[in-house]
């Protein structure tokens, strides 16, 4: 199976890659004119063979493409956008890169009010790295496009900012419903949920998200670590309302 790559713009039957896409493809994965990959816009994805390659290090590297066939492929109609408390940013790089495989289209970093405060100070430089990450994941498991990465956001800021038919916030509470029971006759196609830090949400993140119409949701019993709680919800959200 062909690799596939982002491309800023197809143009007159061409397209070119640069910086550090380029220098990946040219040096570490030892491009050759000639060969073929896998080319999105973002919109739509076409074959490309290798025209041209400068091989200078850094920034300066290029590769030129021909674009010789253009293959069908169509994004998902379920989007997801996930509301993701700052963890630890070896778990969360771990989070971001899963939500990308199981096709989120846009992550929101929270600055929850039990996030480390430290986390959240830093995170503003680590915005850069998790694009590329997210790029890197995408391109990986062959998607149309990258997810949109948002600014960083309070919780109750982007909870109301939220738009979505089906808006979820995953909850330890004894009373929060199983989230399968929320899906299981839902036809959403514009869905929003939001997972906690490790210490969980306060009651005034709560109040705000029913304020802002989310339903409190529970995975089980057990008290799951972020990223495990990224992948099941998920998955789960995908199973239920994504149609092939």
């Amino acid at each position: 199976m062909r690799r596939r790559f982002f491309v800023e713009k197809f143009e007159g039957g061409r397209a070119e890659m640069r910086g550090e896409a380029a220098e990946h493809l040219g040096h570490v994965l030892r491009a050759e004119p000639g060969q073929l990959y896998e080319l999105s816009d973002g919109e739509q994805v076409w074959l490309g063979r290798v025209e041209k390659i400068s091989r200078s290090t850094g920034k300066g590297a290029a590769i030129e493409f021909a674009l010789t066939e253009k293959i069908a492929a169509e994004g998902s109609l379920l989007r997801i956008a996930l509301l993701l408390s700052i963890v630890k940013f070896d778990r969360m790089e771990w989070c971001l890169e899963k939500a990308t495989e199981l096709g989120v289209a846009e992550i929101v970093p929270l600055a929850a009010a039990r996030s480390e405060k430290t986390l959240i100070l830093a995170a503003k430089k680590r915005a850069e790295r998790w694009r590329k990450i997210l790029v890197e994941s995408a391109q990986q498991s062959r998607r149309l496009r990258p997810p949109l990465l948002a600014e960083i956001a309070k919780t109750e800021n982007a909870l109301a900012a939220a738009d979505a038919a089906l808006k979820i916030m995953l909850s330890e509470r004894a009373d929060a419903t199983p989230l399968r029971e929320i899906v299981r006759d839902a036809s959403a196609k514009k869905v929003c949920i939001a997972i906690g830090p490790e210490g969980g949400w306060t009651d005034a993140e709560f109040a705000a998200a029913e304020r802002n119409g989310f339903q409190g949701a529970s995975l089980g019993r057990e008290i799951l670590r972020t990223e495990t709680a990224v992948i099941a919800s998920l998955a789960i959200l995908r199973y239920a309302l994504e149609k092939q």
